[in-house]
């Protein structure tokens, strides 16, 4: 009787594709890393130009990856000089929303389903970011593979980005000139979007409060890309059932399948493998020596001051910042990014280089969640974007809050309104009124309130993401359901 032929098994294989920004990227390779512990073969997919600024910020061996864990890039048709991604985030946006990388996208997973020149196992499952949906489900379901959709935000934020249209529809937007961002219209409350308590239109995403049409890329994001995602097999958001159980239910009766899985760093403080450690995501060059620095400080002294990746300061924001750090008399650690400043250089007055000499230190960049949960940190001055909030959420750490764009409204309205573990800061800054808020987070008892709360945050993200808890298992339920499915849904009605 002859011997039965098994085929070889090969281990699942998903490719992970986010959008080109700092955060969207930092998001998605966190999930890449937890799926390669779940014994997934990883393709990360970079947009070129954000390879060639990792292999700037990195290292020349820093895109070399590992057997099971590799990093492609698609042509995005920037110049091939430059290695800053920024100028060129709308050109970048507007191509992905129109599909234009839908050939190359598909290309390579054609290339990487090729037994003939690829020795890695058939591509099996797709992740993509949600601003990327536009090309990323069409080479889906030309290829036959199920899509699961991040978006790397909040629940809060992905509803506001979600609900602009029937803003629109109801007629509260877009804005009918620039004087109604300042005659008090939009702090008119929104009341009619189930999940969300005390919004005001202020609240929203910038997408649809700053936008003059409904032509523009932002609102046109907004609200096509939502709409795309709901052809998608999952919908993944990086946040926990605890701090946004309402939200779970409202996002779910519109969507076929929605898993909240985060904090995601949580989920990488548990695994003890550490091959993947040293690959990374910063598009900027780090600066060890803050670390050193926060370790000659006392416990929980040190106000940690960073606006992410992409808010600008004019001059003279800039200045007000500086000297309210130092009339509050606190020790502060600054990230000021080398394009930070709108038309100009990072340059401080001479008086507060003398009177913060000894307790301030500048970088252009640092190690985040290091920053975060090192003893001598005591509060974060954040533009609150997403991946910081919920950074600082699994850090149990308290903020000051100045949104700038985007989802960072809403952000600020749940740390500030809903969750107790931030106070807003007035978008036309003054350095008095800031000394007074660095004074009541690092000394005073609301600044005690907020600390509490933000331990408690933190405990119950860590128990969402143990071993029972809610995140690990929509993460198992992710996995089992859809990205080993085998299964291209049927688009839902």
């Amino acid at each position: 009787m002859g011997t039965e032929f098994t085929a070889p098994q090969h281990k699942p294989h998903a490719v992970l594709i986010p959008l080109p920004a700092q955060s969207h990227i930092k998001a998605m390779l966190k999930l890449a890393k937890v799926l390669h512990h779940k014994s997934f073969h990883i393709t990360f997919v970079h947009f070129e130009i954000n390879y060639r600024c990792l292999l700037e910020s990195r290292g020349p061996n820093s895109m070399d990856g590992l057997p099971d864990f590799r990093f492609e890039f698609i042509p995005d048709g920037l110049p091939l000089t430059d290695t800053n991604v920024w100028p060129h985030m709308g050109q970048l946006s507007k191509s992905a929303l129109e599909g234009a990388y839908l050939a190359p996208f598909s290309d390579l997973i054609s290339k990487l389903n090729d037994s003939r020149s690829s020795n890695v196992p058939p591509v099996t499952c797709i992740v993509s970011d949600g601003f990327a949906s536009n090309f990323s489900i069409p080479a889906a379901e030309e290829h036959g593979l199920p899509i699961a959709i991040f978006f790397t935000v909040s629940a809060s934020g992905f509803l506001g980005f979600d609900q602009t249209r029937v803003l629109a529809e109801r007629g509260l937007l877009p804005l009918k000139d620039e004087s109604f961002q300042k005659n008090g219209y939009l702090d008119q409350v929104v009341d009619f979007i189930p999940g969300m308590k005390n919004m005001r239109l202020k609240d929203f995403s910038t997408t649809g409060t700053q936008a003059k049409s409904t032509d523009e890329l932002g609102f046109r994001m907004a609200v096509e890309l939502t709409k795309k995602s709901r052809d998608a097999a999952a919908l993944i958001l990086h946040t926990f059932e605890a701090l946004e159980p309402e939200l779970l239910d409202t996002i779910s009766s519109m969507f076929r399948a929605v898993y909240f899985i985060g904090p995601l760093q949580i989920h990488l403080n548990q695994i003890q493998q550490n091959d993947l450690r040293s690959i990374g995501c910063n598009l900027w060059k780090e600066e060890a020596e803050c670390l050193q620095w926060l370790d000659s400080r006392e416990p929980y002294s040190v106000l940690y001051v960073n606006f992410g990746s992409i808010t600008w300061l004019t001059t003279e924001q800039l200045i007000e910042f500086g000297m309210g750090l130092a009339k509050s008399n606190h020790p502060f650690l600054w990230i000021i990014r080398p394009d930070m400043v709108v038309g100009g250089s990072a340059i401080l007055p001479p008086e507060f280089s003398e009177e913060t000499r000894e307790r301030g230190f500048i970088a252009s960049w640092c190690p985040q969640e290091e920053v975060l949960n090192h003893p001598s940190v005591g509060g974060f001055l954040t533009h609150c974007g997403w991946g910081s909030t919920i950074e600082s959420i699994s850090a149990g750490m308290p903020m000051l809050c100045w949104p700038f764009l985007g989802d960072q409204p809403t952000n600020c309205r749940y740390a500030c309104a809903e969750w107790g573990i931030g106070m807003e800061i007035d978008n036309d800054v003054k350095r008095d009124d800031l000394a007074k808020l660095v004074r009541e987070l690092m000394e005073g008892e609301k600044g005690k309130e907020m600390k509490n709360k933000a331990m408690e945050w933190k405990r119950l993200a860590e128990e969402a993401t143990g071993p029972k808890g809610s995140s690990s298992l929509n993460l198992e339920k992710l996995i089992t359901d859809v990205l080993l499915s085998g299964k291209c849904m049927d688009k839902k009605t």
